[in-house]
């Protein structure tokens, strides 16, 4: 087990120490490394800071959308292409070709086609819809990155499904079906309730991974979090915090909550999932 203890207690259980550490301090960083102990004061900060709080409902919005859409979307697929549909080889790498992409790629090319002239527009324009700036309207750029989101991490999720779906016995399908079960009984009374622990896995993964939205937002606002902080999400802002205002002690409270933030909300989805079960 040595080899493993050295690898977590290096890669995981010290640098976490030392962003406890980090928070109980003042760091100065120019002119020679210094810490100056101030104990709970860059916790008490958070609470008199508007951005924080303007990050944290951002961010609540966002994986209060993305996740329930991501989920739903992904079983949608996998339940499509696990119904035996011509040419399922071929969808399967069509939908997952996102997920395959560079991040930053897809960022430049979902901001091409939220251009205010861009592919998007012009094609609600087409449709008699109304057109946004996407990219400039505090109303609406976050709304674009969640599309952006839903669209390229669904199929990850969806490829998960389906190896859960094609572990379910087809033996209960057939008995359902002697019993007069049609096929939307079938998928609510068999098909949700076995996947119930992949489910599990994968709205957990989705929270933690939407609570860590940083390089879409980033690219996004260009690191501002702009338009007028509509898109400044706590990772963008600890970032801010880090690597402009050079406040590392403060940043590191601002991780701590976020981490509170993560392992409550895994513990109480646990609770409701039965996740002790998986």
């Amino acid at each position: 087990m040595t080899p493993t203890i050295l690898v977590l207690g290096t890669f995981v259980i010290v640098p976490i120490l030392f962003a406890i550490f980090l928070s109980l301090h003042k760091v100065k960083l120019l002119g020679g490394i210094e810490y100056e102990f101030v104990g709970f004061h860059n916790f008490l900060r958070l609470v008199e800071d508007d951005r924080i709080w303007i990050a944290l409902l951002n961010t609540a919005q966002y994986v209060a959308i993305v996740v329930p859409l991501q989920t739903a979307l992904a079983l949608i697929l996998a339940v499509t292409l696990n119904s035996g549909i011509r040419g399922k080889n071929w969808w399967r790498i069509l939908y997952f070709l996102p997920t395959v992409t560079s991040s930053t790629v897809l960022t430049l090319i979902f901001m091409w086609i939220y251009n205010t002239n861009g592919l998007l527009n012009d094609f609600l324009a087409f449709l008699g819809l109304p057109t946004y700036n996407w990219l400039g309207d505090p109303a609406v750029a976050l709304k674009g990155i969640m599309l952006m989101n839903i669209w390229s991490t669904a199929p990850l999720f969806m490829v998960i499904y389906l190896a859960a779906l094609q572990d379910i016995p087809r033996s209960l399908y057939e008995a359902a079906t002697i019993d007069g079960a049609n096929s939307w009984q079938q998928f609510i009374y068999i098909t949700i309730p076995m996947l119930k622990p992949v489910t599990f896995f994968v709205v957990t993964m989705g929270i933690i991974g939407t609570f860590q939205l940083f390089d879409q937002s980033y690219i996004f606002s260009n690191g501002s979090g702009g338009p007028n902080n509509s898109t400044l999400t706590v990772v963008l802002l600890i970032y801010q915090a880090v690597f402009r205002n050079l406040q590392m002690g403060y940043a590191a409270a601002i991780a701590f909550i976020l981490a509170a933030i993560i392992i409550t909300i895994t513990l109480i989805q646990r609770r409701f999932f039965g996740g002790e079960k998986v």
